[in-house]
């Protein structure tokens, strides 16, 4: 492509170089972003929505419960395979290609699994929805850090937020309202025109605004990659099911198979440098690291809430499906109102004003949380849940400005690659650490003579607790955070100072 279209990315949408005195978003960039961020939401609704699917799942197939766990198992395995990769695709290839391969992914997986005659299609259409799933991501992470200034990148990564914390937030909502008037592969069938029209609209809309450079494939680093990150998902997610006693294999094997890869892959990252699969380096950005280090633990916090309240919900409380996505719907949507206010602060404040009362806020929800009994009003679960979202809100967005905008532009697709697998490492560990102490108390109560409501619901407790500490680590971590204008923060490659709208050379 032209030098000047990589240098001014407004360019390629008709706007003007972007400069601190213009700090504007041409139409047509805008424009294209809300198609992305509208792809997005759909690919990534689709990573929990069929989770309150798998009772009706397990019937229409004969599967057992473990079997039909691999609808979400296999959805997760693939992203974190995937995710690291996509770095190398928007280096490679224009961000329009990227896109098409993308949805035109997910649009034949949704097809292929609506359709699905065997379970095992079903899990084989999942795999290639997830596919693209796993690309669309860091796909919108770049195209927001080329075309939006840095003074309004807050607000643009407020709407994002949206689409990383509440589709999948909202997921079981949605499931379950279609469950309780269609079927499952009404789930499927809702998706595909959106998927379809989004495809187009991308195709004509879309065009690059990054430099694209020829660059070798090194496989052996993309095996480590799929071996460490689906390893360390997969263990971690193993680890609820070992401790019930029905793991396919013990925790420890898929873990120590992916903390060994990710160190080999680390290592040769660092020596293939330019040629890197996923540049590595971006951690030698302070801003980004710390950033990144808090992002994980508020995902884990979130999707451990999302996996053991709906349990409590319906195991304790006696809700059912429906109900229980709808309890956990205002809280989901408070979280989508508060991304786009919080994203406006952030171009104001800067992210530890907002990050330090947000993890106050998350820590008070998990601390009253472990309050919640068999006698809980449902009324007090949503106002949990929802003290709990907004403070989430405070965190996500700020944080994930904060950690990209710091990077030089060429880091800036590797940066989005490593963002989203991790937030899929840290999902599955909040998951991990909630269910396995829930599982261990339960099943002691269950030992030492409890009924059996009472044994689950000290099981529930105590995961709240331990997600109550895991937020203390947190609001502690959250004063060392800071906002560094990325025409300020270190060129990690020459150890200079970057204009954020430097030309990439």
């Amino acid at each position: 492509m032209p030098a000047s279209a990589a240098e001014h990315p407004a360019a390629a949408y008709g706007g003007t170089t972007l400069k601190p005195s213009e700090p504007t978003v041409p139409a047509g960039a805008t424009r294209v972003i809300a198609l992305l961020v509208v792809a997005a939401f759909v690919v990534i609704l689709n990573e929990t929505v069929m989770s309150v699917a798998l009772p009706e799942l397990m019937g229409e197939f004969a599967i057992s419960a473990s079997s039909a766990q691999w609808i979400t198992t296999a959805f997760m395995l693939t992203m974190a395979a995937v995710i690291p990769i996509s770095g190398y695709l928007l280096t490679r290839l224009p961000l329009r290609t990227v896109f098409l391969i993308a949805m035109t992914s997910f649009l034949l997986g949704t097809l292929l699994a609506g359709l699905a005659p065997t379970f095992l299609v079903l899990v084989a259409g999942r795999v290639v929805q997830a596919v693209g799933t796993a690309i669309m991501m860091p796909l919108l992470f770049t195209t927001v850090l080329n075309v939006v200034p840095a003074s309004r990148r807050g607000r643009t990564m407020g709407v994002i937020s949206i689409v990383i914390a509440v589709a999948p937030a909202t997921g079981p909502t949605l499931g379950g309202v279609i469950l309780d008037a269609l079927n499952w592969r009404w789930m499927f069938w809702i998706m595909l025109p959106i998927a379809a029209l989004a495809l187009v609209l991308g195709a004509t809309m879309i065009r690059n605004v990054t430099e694209t450079r020829e660059l070798p494939l090194d496989v052996f680093s993309v095996i480590l990659a799929a071996l460490g990150f689906a390893g360390l998902v997969f263990g971690l997610s193993s680890i609820g099911s070992a401790a019930e006693g029905n793991a396919l294999v013990a925790p420890w094997i898929p873990l120590a198979v992916g903390v060994l890869s990710l160190t080999v892959f680390t290592w040769r990252q660092l020596g293939l440098r330019d040629h890197a699969l996923l540049d590595v380096r971006a951690f030698g950005t302070p801003t980004f690291t710390i950033s990144l280090v808090m992002m994980c633990i508020g995902m884990m916090g979130m999707f451990g809430t999302l996996i053991v309240l709906p349990i409590y919900l319906q195991s304790v409380l006696g809700l059912d499906a429906m109900h229980t996505g709808l309890t956990l719907l205002p809280g989901g949507l408070l979280m989508g109102i508060m991304g786009l206010i919080v994203g406006r602060l952030f171009d104001r404040v800067g992210a530890r004003p907002l990050v330090i009362p947000g993890t106050a806020v998350v820590a008070t929800a998990l601390w009253g949380m472990t309050t919640l009994s068999s006698d809980s009003a449902q009324s007090t679960v949503i106002a949990w849940h929802m003290l709990l979202n907004g403070g989430l809100s405070f965190m996500f967005s700020p944080l994930m400005t904060a950690a990209l905008g710091s990077l030089p532009r060429r880091l800036y697709s590797h940066g989005s690659a490593i963002l989203s697998t991790l937030q899929q490492v840290a999902g599955a560990a909040g998951t991990a650490v909630f269910i396995t102490v829930m599982t261990t108390a339960t099943l002691a109560g269950a030992t030492s003579g409890a009924e059996p409501g009472q044994a689950l619901m000290t099981g529930i407790h105590n995961a709240m607790v331990w997600g109550a500490v895991i937020s203390l680590v947190a609001f502690a971590g959250s004063f060392f955070v800071k906002s560094v204008p990325a025409d300020e923060e270190p060129d990690v490659l020459s150890g200079e100072r970057t204009p954020e709208d430097a030309p990439v050379h």
